[in-house]
């Protein structure tokens, strides 16, 4: 399906892989595409996202207030050793039922945090995404898939959380349909 992508919709896919990579996320979920549209200024989804005031900023923006608090921080040795737990001998203990360096390969002590190289994989609503930007395209009548395919495909509902924070925005599947047969901003194709 790839080779059907224009250049500007491929370098929309790599961004979203970067950002992924960068947020030390295990997979690149339908927001990490989002956010690849809103970098990919000069394409046609792009300015299509701009003239909703949809940005890169914007989309940070609604992942942060719609992300968990962070957890509590976890008290310090002096705090825990006052209420006469001594951290040392629970390490010990634990190394002694689990094997040396058992803390260490926790998801907690940061393991499997970090994909800084490797294969990233796409979760369900970003391969849907993509899925569905084929199917707009074909549904166009266009030949390949550019960047306003790939925010097509976003739109619809069962894509996650791209398709909430653009709904959130007013941005519709309908809208975006509407304005790209009046013309709108952007390239042809891209």
């Amino acid at each position: 399906m790839f080779e059907r992508f224009t250049d500007p919709a491929r370098r929309v896919v790599v961004l979203a892989q970067q950002d992924a990579r960068e947020r030390a996320d295990q997979s690149i979920g339908s927001e990490h595409l989002l956010l690849g549209l809103c970098r990919a200024s000069d394409t046609r989804g792009a300015a299509l996202l701009a003239t909703h005031s949809v940005t890169a900023a914007t989309v940070e923006e609604d992942l942060r207030r719609a992300a968990p608090p962070d957890p509590p921080e976890l008290p310090d040795r002096d705090a825990l050793a006052s209420v006469g737990i001594d951290l040392d001998e629970v390490r010990s203990r634990i190394e002694d039922a689990f094997g040396p360096g058992a803390l260490e390969s926790t998801r907690a002590a940061g393991r499997g945090r970090k994909r800084l190289w490797g294969h990233t994989p796409f979760e369900a609503g970003a391969k849907k995404v993509l899925e569905l930007s084929l199917r707009e395209a074909i549904r166009r009548g266009d030949r390949s898939i550019g960047s306003e395919h790939v925010l097509l495909g976003m739109l619809h509902r069962e894509t996650g959380r791209a398709a909430d924070i653009l709904h959130g925005r007013g941005v519709t599947l309908d809208g975006i349909r509407a304005a790209l047969d009046d013309g709108a901003p952007g390239a042809a194709s891209g």
